[in-house]
């Protein structure tokens, strides 16, 4: 095993991901966590496809550059530095800057797909799906994309109806059975946090897989 530990945290939309991700960072320590999220590695669309923006299907695995992010993921294995995309969500564009991430001991991926592609599921140490009821989920979106990415509400309903569900159904569940670890209630399941952590000192400290 590397001596770098790398965690990965899925589920579906609105599930908590973020909860648990940061949860864990607080605990590890910021200094010690490489923090990945899939989202900052969306494709950027151009002009061709912003002409059908409210049709694009961003949940769909092909929406995101993973061969980008598992590159990325053995750079910092490798003890090299990389250079992660900024994504500007209102725009739907890579912005030119990118956010320079240094190696630590830990890196942390979240996303909703980060399961459903071979090439990430195979380098992550430990697996956690978070899992959380569907109406709770849409209700977080509907917020979230209200007041970080100046949606309306027509079309976050129109987005989740037409690609958000039939791809939560078609790649993100079904990703859940390669979880070492399910939680329910995302980053607000203490038990679980502990269980995870744990396990990622011990990894850090040599114990046995």
């Amino acid at each position: 095993m590397s001596d770098v530990v790398v965690i990965g945290v899925a589920g579906g939309t609105g599930s908590g991901k973020t909860t648990v991700a940061e949860a864990i960072v607080a605990r590890i320590g910021p200094s010690r966590i490489a923090y990945l999220q899939h989202d900052s590695y969306y494709r950027d669309l151009g002009p061709t496809q912003q002409e059908t923006l409210h049709h694009h299907n961003f949940d769909h695995p092909h929406a995101l550059e993973s061969e980008l992010l598992a590159r990325h993921v053995r750079e910092l294995k490798a003890q090299r530095a990389i250079e992660v995309p900024i994504y500007d969500f209102t725009r739907h564009v890579r912005t030119p800057r990118t956010r320079r991430v240094e190696p630590k001991g830990v890196v942390l991926v979240e996303g909703i797909l980060i399961f459903a592609e071979p090439e990430l599921r195979t380098l992550f140490d430990i697996k956690i799906f978070v899992d959380t009821d569907a109406d709770l989920r849409f209700i977080r979106r509907l917020r979230r994309d209200l007041d970080e990415r100046g949606r309306t509400v027509p079309s976050v309903i129109g987005q989740y109806l037409e690609t958000v569900r039939p791809m939560h159904l078609e790649f993100v569940e079904p990703s859940k059975r390669w979880a070492d670890l399910i939680i329910p209630e995302g980053g607000f399941n203490a038990v679980a946090l502990d269980v995870v952590c744990a396990r990622v000192e011990a990894l850090l400290q040599g114990a046995p897989a």
